[in-house]
């Protein structure tokens, strides 16, 4: 994703957890912003996938595999066809079978769902997308006059080339901000207005639906001098669901692991990762710094786990079940700040849990805040085998080093 390949010392986009939309979802929601998109329909058969080519009449088809990845194309997720039935054998091709593409690893996704959409003449393809600048603390406006499957490498290798418009959230995208960026694509002049035109609805889409993050990679300019959305993607943050029941309903759990979807369902923020050094955190700031502070310290965290300010002592739990059902983990820093929650309350859950569960792997526990001695005391007193961390850097080492040795 270009975000991950902007983020860095010099721009840091992005935000926590969030729900994935299929593009076949994010393209109703688009359609409701009045940004363009082809015709299109989604199918779970063969069968659903010809009646829905027919329903559109085309002249080509494309059938894209609709899995929480991209490089879909690369992996042989993207076909196109010529008439229904055609579309109906391509979907056929697709359909409950595992595609692995650059973002999938290499287990891949399997393939339940496709869409069906008018094929698009492209002259040229532009990369946008509005998400959260943390440094700036404001939305953002982000193009390139390349959009595409290698707009990560481009983003990469030649950051420059993306244009950044901060966005103020008392006045929103102005119509003016929107043609200066649309301006600096490299765009015939008859053409920047309509490209100004898609920016502005896909910033209200972002701001109505309380999205993190709202993508159009690529937007096309066709022969025909229209301008289509021919991909897209929605990620919404998960604290602003409460007001969205209806986009809740979106979510794909077939798309989620397990531990992430038992996460979920118990309250706590978890992300997969792919270290050894298993985090748990209260506090989805204080989480990110910690992972900073363990790869500085030379790992790499397994995930992101943030408990909540005010977690008890079943949830914290619950996070060391999920935490050690990752092979991969060799160690457990638990990272406390007793703020809502009290340190004594949470060395009761890691005691708890640490019975019950049994608990093999080396802990690391660094407790600061309300009551922190006395859950220090705790866990000194509870006869395991605890390793304490005064600060979070000491404890952020002794967790790099435990995993180091298993």
């Amino acid at each position: 994703m270009l975000l991950t390949a902007l983020s860095g010392e010099e721009q840091d986009f992005g935000l926590g957890v969030a729900l994935k939309l299929h593009e076949y979802q994010a393209k109703e929601i688009f359609k409701k912003f009045g940004i363009p998109v082809a015709r299109s329909g989604a199918a779970s058969t063969p069968e659903e996938a010809e009646e829905v080519a027919k329903s559109i009449g085309a002249p080509k088809y494309a059938i894209k595999a609709q899995i929480h990845a991209g490089g879909r194309g690369k992996g042989g997720g993207i076909k196109f066809a010529d008439t229904p039935i055609a579309v109906r054998s391509a979907a056929a091709s697709i359909l409950n079978k595992t595609l692995v593409t650059p973002q999938t690893g290499p287990e891949g996704r399997l393939v339940r769902k496709v869409l069906v959409e008018s094929a698009t003449d492209i002259q040229k393809e532009l990369y946008c997308a509005i998400t959260v600048d943390r440094s700036s603390e404001s939305p953002v406006l982000l193009a390139c006059a390349e959009g595409g499957v290698e707009i990560e490498e481009i983003a990469r290798q030649r950051p420059e080339s993306i244009i950044t418009q901060r966005i103020d959230t008392l006045f929103g995208l102005l119509g003016f901000q929107a043609r200066a960026v649309a301006s600096q694509l490299a765009l015939d002049k008859a053409i920047i207005g309509k490209v100004a035109a898609v920016f502005q609805p896909l910033y209200r889409c972002f701001l109505a639906i309380d999205a993190s993050l709202v993508e159009i990679n690529p937007l096309v300019l066709t022969p025909k001098g229209d301008v289509i959305a021919l991909d897209a993607k929605i990620d919404l943050d998960d604290n602003g669901l409460f007001r969205h029941k209806d986009l809740e309903e979106l979510r794909d759990t077939n798309e989620e692991t397990p531990p992430e979807s038992k996460a979920r369902t118990v309250g706590i923020s978890y992300v997969t990762m792919a270290g050894s050094i298993g985090c748990m955190v209260n506090g989805a700031g204080l989480a990110m710094a910690t992972m900073d502070l363990i790869k500085h310290a030379g790992g790499e965290p397994a995930n992101f786990l943030d408990v909540g300010g005010g977690a008890t002592a079943a949830q914290v739990e619950e996070a060391f079940k999920i935490i050690l059902a990752d092979e991969k983990v060799k160690s457990i820093f638990v990272n406390i700040f007793g703020g809502i929650a009290r340190c004594d309350v949470i060395a009761e859950g890691i005691i708890t849990a640490a019975k019950k569960v049994e608990i093999r792997l080396p802990v690391i526990v660094r407790l600061e805040g309300t009551n922190a001695e006395a859950g220090r005391k705790m866990l000194s007193e509870s006869g395991l085998k605890f390793q304490s961390g005064v600060t979070m850097n000491e404890a952020a080492k002794l967790s790099v080093a435990a995993a180091q040795k298993a």
